[in-house]
């Protein structure tokens, strides 16, 4: 009979920060052995923060890196932790095939006491690992306190096969899987059903340990759990926030006792936060306190205006209104509207007398002079970012994207883009849900995502939701979509009415369908035609839009890589 407490630490790290990843493991080990842990189970590459791409190729940082897992062990033991079985990871290095590792280590008593290199390598959407990594081949196993531990890392449980078979052959009393899995919506539960089917392979536990926060254009939603033998969900850790669960093995037990288990997340709620956090953690960790955009009155500004309010407070964010000749009056209270609401700054830069001064040297016509005029606005959002030193963000959507429905240089300014990744009727859907929200009493910076506790984290001043409970205005979200850069415009001007344009989208960009297989899907032809075209035209625009946070199965950038000159057409 055995019996052991093991620490699920979902943390979120910072890739190439290592000293304060190492200070993070052991407040992290600290807290689980005060609880009465006996193993601590940290997510993938701990140390070095993942992923971590072609830094992984530099020997020093190898060297820093390998420095850092001996001081940790070493630290450890001075501390009084060395009792504890502590499992982080990190990048080694394999002499033969001259290439790095992905590592998985246990250190125990100021050393370790295991390593295990990942086997399987991932190499499709946003991962690259055949060119970074080489692969592990060894099966390791653990004993602690009596029972026999079996260890893999993240991609080993999505293939059948490899090390989780020889484990299965080899009797385990439990799996311990550490995860740098990024978001995208729906994985949850494939993620789930997929420990469930290795709990029954190796007759045992299956503990699944996740890395939270964004890097870069991808966030990791943390969500880890474990689940029992016979698939039975025993444990579920908070999305979108650091977490520190436990679960209790006696192996005496033909059933696990259940711990605890986080409420799911609404499906739009799930995105919506996603958005945050990736904006979040690409401000904390490039050192931005505050952002600024244009506030236009549209939907698309005011969505990524509230999610900026809630990554970093609305006192840190500056909406510039630049209304020209075309914009209409409700346009410019629905941009004051929204500015009160979440808090934010709210400065008036007419653009006309600008827009006229160019003129008087260009004489621009048509789309032209419609573009100059999204030139200047995105001059003054870059000059509030440099005189402010803060993140200037880009409003645009993934059907806009989809379609080259910006102005490179003017709206397509930026430094980040946390709805570049949401079709517009998505962006419909996610302010209407935070307006819900609001509804519910849940105001600005309240959403259920605690934040860190590090000193580097802004601490984001809470506000309560308006009295009415709403915090995009309702005008923002119901009157038609228009660039207002000609009089009358409107969106569907240019583009097929979103509904039936973003269906088109989703089954050309996510699925992949082509002409034959779109007509096929029931669409009309002129309909396909003009979006292929469209999306075909555009990706020299993508190639130069900012980074955003993947939030979809396909998302522009690393999931979807297509040439800018091609002469194929369908």
């Amino acid at each position: 009979m055995s019996f052991l407490r093991l620490a699920l630490a979902q943390i979120d790290t910072c890739v190439g920060n290592i000293d304060s990843n190492v200070e993070k493991v052991l407040k992290y080990a600290a807290r689980a052995k005060q609880s009465g842990a006996r193993m601590v189970v940290f997510p993938e590459m701990t140390l070095t923060g993942y992923p971590i791409e072609d830094l992984a190729l530099r020997a020093t940082f190898r060297t820093t890196a390998q420095k850092a897992a001996d001081l940790l062990a070493t630290k450890l033991a001075e501390e009084g932790l060395g009792e504890l079985y502590v499992v982080v990871g990190t990048v080694g290095f394999d002499e033969s095939a001259g290439k790095p590792r992905n590592r998985l280590l246990v250190l125990h008593e100021g050393k370790s006491v295991l390593q295990y290199d990942k086997h399987f390598l991932p190499n499709y959407g946003v991962f690259d690992e055949f060119r970074i990594f080489s692969s592990g081949n060894k099966c390791e196993l653990l004993e602690v306190d009596g029972m026999r531990l079996g260890f893999a890392i993240c991609e080993d449980i999505w293939q059948d096969g490899g090390p989780v078979a020889r484990l299965a052959k080899l009797g385990i009393d439990a799996l311990i899987t550490m995860n740098g899995s990024p978001y995208e919506e729906g994985k949850t539960h494939v993620r789930l059903s997929l420990a469930q089917k290795r709990a029954v392979e190796v007759n045992a536990p299956v503990v699944y340990v996740n890395q939270v926060g964004g890097q870069d254009d991808l966030v990791f939603d943390g969500g880890s759990f474990v689940v029992d033998a016979d698939g039975t969900l025993l444990e579920r850790s908070a999305m979108f926030d650091e977490d520190l669960s436990f679960v209790d093995f006696d192996n005496s037990l033909k059933k696990q006792k259940v711990s605890s288990i986080a409420p799911k997340l609404d499906a739009d709620e799930e995105v919506y936060c996603a958005c945050v956090v990736g904006l979040r953690d690409y401000m904390r960790k490039n050192g931005f306190k505050g952002v600024c955009l244009g506030l236009s009155g549209g939907i698309d500004s005011a969505l990524v205006a509230t999610m900026a309010a809630d990554a970093c407070g609305g006192a840190n964010v500056y909406g510039i209104s630049m209304p020209s000749m075309y914009s209409s009056d409700g346009s410019k209270d629905d941009a004051r509207d929204l500015a009160e609401r979440i808090g934010a700054h709210y400065d008036v830069q007419p653009i006309e007398p600008l827009f006229k001064a160019f003129q008087s040297q260009l004489s621009l016509e048509g789309v032209a002079a419609e573009n100059l005029q999204a030139r200047v606005r995105g001059v003054i959002v870059m000059a509030y970012s440099n005189s402010r030193g803060v993140l200037a963000l880009a409003t645009g959507n993934k059907s806009e994207l989809a379609c080259g429905y910006s102005t490179i240089y003017g709206d397509a300014v930026g430094g980040y883009a946390p709805i570049k990744d949401l079709f517009k009727t998505r962006v419909w859907a996610l302010s209407r849900w935070r307006n819900r929200a609001a509804n519910a009493g849940v105001g600005i910076g309240m959403l259920p995502i605690v934040g860190y506790e590090d000193s580097e984290q802004t601490e984001v001043t809470k506000a309560k939701a308006p009295q009415d409970g709403v915090l995009i205005p309702v005008n923002s979200i119901i009157k038609p979509p228009s660039a207002e850069l000609r009089p009358g415009q409107k969106d569907s001007d240019s583009l097929p009415e979103y509904d039936l344009l973003d269906r088109v989208l989703e089954a050309h960009i996510e699925l992949a369908h082509g002409r034959a297989d779109l007509l096929e899907d029931g669409f009309d032809e002129h309909t396909v035609d003009t979006v292929m075209r469209l999306v075909d035209r555009a990706e020299w625009k993508r190639r130069q839009y900012p980074l955003g946070p993947k939030v979809s199965a396909i998302a522009f950038g690393r999931d979807r890589r297509m040439p800018v000159t091609t002469a194929f057409r369908e």
